[in-house]
């Protein structure tokens, strides 16, 4: 309007020019002069001349408007491209909405601006899916409300994108709207009937439609009359009656072009390897100065599904549990800020930590939470998560509230595996409401990756347990005593520290088999094998070797200790074997300490056991009581 304007300003200054010239000539010639009209004629070339080039760079100007205008729709296109080919199912999905929106927007004779920024709108308005994980789009099946409400941004970040643009005309208001509906349950905004902009109305009803009649990741496409129909059972409660009864009129010419001419999708070489060129540090999204939320948004996206695809291949190449969970809870810190991470595992009915890394650690590692109860038993219990639940509730706090107030917000989610719920994974915050409902999406996802690798690494290490324990007392077995021996005498020998080994037999073990039974017979092995477990150190050794026979490893015990060691183990066995008043249970034991009595495990082990044997003679030859031979083991064993 003001360039119109402003073209008419200057014809009508050259016509009075004219007018003006006009007139000196006429008056000049009724005087008899020739002066004015050779002056007349260079005014009017130069007036002339002036009127040329300003055409000429009129013409110019709009040769370069035009030349704009069609490198912005190409642009528009190229990014319409990118979004395309993001999903392999939905390729030709925009080129089928330009046509159908710009087909309504000519029935509806919308001015030129308004149609323009319908087509750029009905090509980018899902280009906010780039801020939405890759899993997410490409999911299967039905959303969680957690996924749902991540898929929603992809609104809210096409707009905020676009708004980089300037586009001469309405666009970001149309992508930030496609999803509100007529009744006022859409989003982002609750935005209902002509509140929401006629574009984005438009944009609603044909996306929609041809939403229905594509293949999608979670369902098979309807038939496009099926389709229509269900646009038409929306009319007026989701979308705009108009706006549908238009959609039902372009629909038969529109389907004959697309039959004559179907999109074509764009093949882009993701595929390529080049070869040339090495790695260069970058500018982060974190390290840039202004930072955009749709491009942190987006650089989020991306960074969750390295993360989930980093953590799938690991969780699959490992059956430590011990590692599993360690690793589980180091990439969890890449996407969740939390405070103290806490991974429960069904045992007997109770919630047993078996990792607990962060604040108040020593406090959690305690916990025995009975299944259902607490904040993590009711996860586990019911199988449903918890958004910043209370830790407080977890049970054994309540003893001493000072120990957890630092911890103030709680995210739970529930370990599954084929076998059903196994644990919890909670994550704990010092500060309140300190967890978003995006943190429980991925919480929630990841669980579900590492439920069934918890699972196959807690069988995995009971099948070790059964493989290095002894099934009658529960003790290590001869196999995991071997490896220990070699552990302990590596890390003495190193650090120059001792260590005494005892070997341990049963007195009359076959006596009490052949007059009592083998069942008799075990259980006084298991009190013995009980005895002796009370009277060591946590961090001593025991092993049962086979038949009557036991090993105790005594790390940093030199043979002073040794002997009172025996002493002690003795009495216990004599007090335990109070509850067999007809049977004579007693032990007999030979000792050999790093380094007074060797200097390797093979010599210790050959010495201990040639002791425990001269003194089981000397049992069997004066009987003694078990505190009496307890007492003098050191004392009657022979030198070496």
């Amino acid at each position: 309007m003001v360039a119109k304007f402003q073209n008419a300003a200057r014809f009508a200054f050259y016509g009075m020019v004219l007018f003006l010239i006009g007139a000196l000539v006429i008056a000049d010639i009724t005087r008899g002069g020739t002066g004015m009209v050779l002056m007349a004629f260079i005014i009017l070339y130069l007036v002339y001349r002036g009127y040329r080039d300003r055409q000429l760079r009129v013409a110019a100007e709009q040769r370069h408007a035009q030349e704009m205008a069609e490198l912005h729709l190409r642009t528009i296109e190229a990014l319409a491209v990118a979004i395309d080919a993001k999903d392999s199912t939905t390729h030709g999905h925009l080129q089928r909405v330009l046509l159908y929106t710009d087909a309504i927007g000519r029935k509806m004779r919308l001015p030129e601006p308004e149609r323009k920024a319908l087509r750029a709108a009905a090509l980018l308005h899902d280009i906010g899916k780039l801020a939405v994980p890759e899993h997410i789009i490409s999911k299967p099946g039905r959303l969680t409300a957690e996924e749902f409400e991540r898929m929603k941004i992809h609104t809210v970040v096409g707009a905020e994108i676009l708004e980089r643009v300037k586009f001469p005309y309405p666009v970001v208001p149309i992508v930030r709207s496609h999803h509100e509906r007529w009744n006022g349950t859409g989003y982002p905004d609750g935005l209902a009937g002509d509140q929401i902009p006629l574009g984005a109305r438009i944009l609603a009803v044909v996306d929609s439609f041809d939403a229905m009649a594509s293949d999608r990741q979670y369902r098979r496409a309807m038939a496009p009359d099926e389709a229509l129909a269900a646009v038409k059972a929306g009319s007026g409660e989701l979308y705009d009656p108009k706006v549908v009864e238009l959609l039902e009129k372009v629909y038969p010419t529109i389907r004959e072009i697309l039959r004559r001419c179907p999109p074509v999708a764009v093949k882009l070489s993701t595929d390529l390897r080049i070869e040339r060129g090495s790695p260069r540090a970058g500018l982060s999204v974190e390290n840039a100065g202004e930072t955009s939320s749709a491009l942190y948004s987006i650089s989020q996206a991306r960074q969750e599904l390295q993360i989930l695809y980093e953590l799938t291949q690991a969780l699959g190449s490992t059956l430590s549990v011990d590692e599993t969970l360690q690793l589980l809870g180091q990439q969890l810190r890449k996407l969740i800020h939390f405070d103290t991470i806490a991974i429960y595992v069904l045992q007997n009915g109770k919630l047993v930590p078996r990792l607990v890394e962060g604040l108040n650690a020593p406090l959690l590692a305690r916990l025995q939470i009975p299944m259902g109860q607490g904040l993590s038993g009711w996860v586990a219990g019911n199988g449903k998560p918890s958004l910043n639940g209370n830790p407080a509730v977890e049970p054994g706090y309540s003893q001493n509230p000072r120990e957890f107030s630092k911890l103030r917000s709680a995210l739970s989610v529930p370990l599954d595996s084929s076998k059903g719920t196994m644990g919890a994974l909670t994550l704990y915050s010092s500060r309140p409401n300190a967890f978003t409902v995006d943190h429980l999406r991925i919480l929630k996802t990841i669980g579900m990756k590492a439920g069934p690798s918890i699972h196959n690494a807690l069988l995995h290490e009971a099948m070790g347990r059964t493989v290095d324990t002894d099934g009658l007392t529960g003790l290590p077995n001869a196999r995991a005593l071997a490896l220990r021996l070699e552990e302990e005498a590596a890390r003495a020998m190193r650090q120059r520290v001792p260590y005494s080994v005892f070997v341990i037999d049963m007195n009359g073990l076959k006596r009490i088999n052949d007059q009592l039974g083998h069942l008799m017979g075990n259980k006084v092995l298991k009190v013995v094998a009980n005895a002796l477990r009370t009277c060591l150190r946590e961090y001593d050794f025991l092993a049962r070797m086979g038949g009557d026979e036991f090993v105790v490893l005594l790390p940093g015990m030199g043979p002073e200790d040794a002997a009172t060691k025996r002493v002690e183990l003795a009495m216990a066995v004599e007090k335990m074997a109070k509850g067999f008043p007809d049977i004579e249970v007693s032990i007999s034991m030979g000792s050999a300490s790093f380094p007074a009595d060797g200097q390797n495990v093979e010599q210790l082990v050959a010495l201990a056991d040639r002791r425990m044997y001269w003194h089981k003679r000397q049992h069997y030859s004066s009987r003694p009581s078990a505190a009496t031979a307890g007492a003098t083991t050191a004392q009657l064993e022979p030198a070496r």
